[in-house]
């Protein structure tokens, strides 16, 4: 009886330190949409929770930048450099003594592509990011994502 008791008293007591450890204020979304023969727009949404913002890819001195790594697809060819869709904010942080870039509650990147032929096929990678808010940094996290894209 005493072990069951201090076991339901550990948990407590530790339970809440082992949620501030699971903090992930970035929701992803990954989508592709059509906007020629051919050609689609890739889209990689981060929705960002409460007070906590994630930076651009060009963030500024300091912070690790938003970065998207593609796998190579021989079906696929990249068309120009990922956009940034939302409401850029710039800063000047004295903790990093820089001016930063960077998107509170939502930002889409958006990566245009080609497919060199009609067939069906799939766009892997990694995006690497940090986010923070007013008192603290989580480490940077890499995630990999996978967008079905439709040839035809």
């Amino acid at each position: 009886m005493k072990r069951i008791l201090l076991s339901v008293v550990l948990v407590f007591v530790f339970l809440p330190s082992m949620h501030a450890q699971i903090d992930n204020p970035v929701q992803w979304s990954w989508t592709a949409k059509k906007i020629a023969d051919k050609t689609y727009e890739l889209h990689m949404t981060a929705t960002i929770n409460g007070k906590w913002h994630i930076y651009a890819q060009e963030a500024g001195e300091g912070p690790e930048p938003t970065a998207f790594t593609f796998t190579v697809n021989p079906l696929v060819k990249l068309d120009g450099k990922i956009k940034e869709v939302g409401k850029l904010e710039k800063s000047y942080d004295p903790n990093f003594k820089s001016t930063l870039k960077f998107y509170g509650e939502k930002v889409d990147f958006v990566q245009k592509v080609k497919l060199k032929s009609s067939i069906s096929t799939v766009v892997k990678g990694t995006v690497m990011y940090m986010v923070c808010d007013d008192r603290k940094c989580l480490p940077p996290k890499e995630i990999p994502f996978s967008i079905k894209v439709r040839g035809k």
